[in-house]
């Protein structure tokens, strides 16, 4: 199977030779996937060198002139290190691109804190109007690629990682995939989490989402299964406390497991759900950092987000 990152080389480089409006825009890494694309488009096939903040600019710049912007590094030095020329060259002017990351949260943990961006949707939180979507799947990341590609002037941050699960799922960008239904509880697995989440809450009776796009917020997939639980009345917050049960009175449970900095999502959840009575656990990777390089598994393990300690948090929190 190939990786995301191979993926999103492949896509890109035939989109550029069917949509005269969109350029790539490298600093220097990546730069081998597009060698023949760049021969074949060297006026939009644009490598800026390690200047990140010139890779914004100029992305900037060519969405001004018409033009549909692709900006790929490594996270950390996508969205961290240039985030005041995204806040000025794309919010304050009003323009749209596409911001392709890679390494995600610790892809390369040999590479250090330095190549490490857990707190990246977080701070692209803090501006207006993106889509952010976050592949679990070389091949969902194909779908969410083509998609924000073609979204007009829109916004779009693609989070690509390395850490994938097995096997790509029938996704639809912008919503939230409905993988399996349960009584007990909703857990929201984001992107590469999901396989990891269904290992965890094998035999729980709970409801499973897939959210391969997290801004905006799936709203309306979050509400109905939530209502479904409820009305079942069989939750752990219905079934121990006087005056719930069937009904639209029953708590509803919401775990939401993502792979970054944790607790991103929580008040999207809290948001959605201010109407009713509900509980929300955020999941993901904490602030404290690990210092030690080890492998993608290793992290997620001292992260708490391996199998094994996903179930405990995760049942721990519906039986309270």
């Amino acid at each position: 199977m190939d990786t995301m990152r191979e993926r999103f080389a492949a896509i890109v480089s035939r989109l550029l030779d069917e949509d005269p409006r969109l350029a790539v825009v490298l600093a220097e890494i990546g730069k081998d996937g597009f060698a023949d694309a760049a021969r074949a488009h060297p006026d939009r096939v644009i490598n800026v060198g390690i200047r990140e903040q010139l890779l914004v600019g100029v992305g900037g710049g060519l969405a001004l002139t018409g033009m549909r912007p692709i900006l790929h590094t490594f996270a950390s030095f996508l969205i961290e290190r240039p985030f005041e020329q995204i806040k000025l060259d794309f919010g304050h002017q009003g323009m749209g691109g596409v911001l392709v990351s890679a390494a995600g949260s610790y892809d390369w943990p040999a590479g250090g804190y330095t190549h490490m961006a857990p707190g990246d949707v977080a701070l692209l939180d803090t501006l207006d109007g993106w889509t952010v979507h976050v592949p679990g799947h070389p091949d969902e990341a194909e779908t969410l690629l083509r998609d924000a590609a073609a979204a007009g002037d829109d916004s779009v941050y693609v989070r690509l990682s390395a850490h994938a699960n097995s096997a790509p799922r029938d996704i639809a960008p912008g919503r939230f995939l409905t993988v399996r239904k349960g009584r007990d509880g909703v857990v929201i697995a984001v992107g590469p989490m999901l396989d990891n989440v269904l290992a965890a809450v094998e035999g729980l009776d709970v409801t499973v989402l897939y959210a391969t796009t997290v801004r905006p917020f799936d709203e309306r997939t979050l509400r109905a299964a939530t209502a479904a639980g409820a009305g079942a009345g069989t939750g752990a917050a219905g079934a121990g406390a006087a005056g719930t049960g069937a009904g639209t009175g029953a708590a509803a449970d919401v775990v939401i497991v993502e792979p970054y900095l944790a607790g991103t999502s929580t008040g999207a959840v809290n948001d959605t759900l201010a109407d009713r009575p509900h509980r929300v656990l955020g999941l993901g990777i904490p602030r404290r950092e690990l210092r030690r390089y080890g492998t993608i598994d290793e992290h997620l393990a001292g992260q708490g987000l391996d199998p094994a300690s996903l179930r405990e948090r995760i049942a721990g929190f519906l039986r309270r």
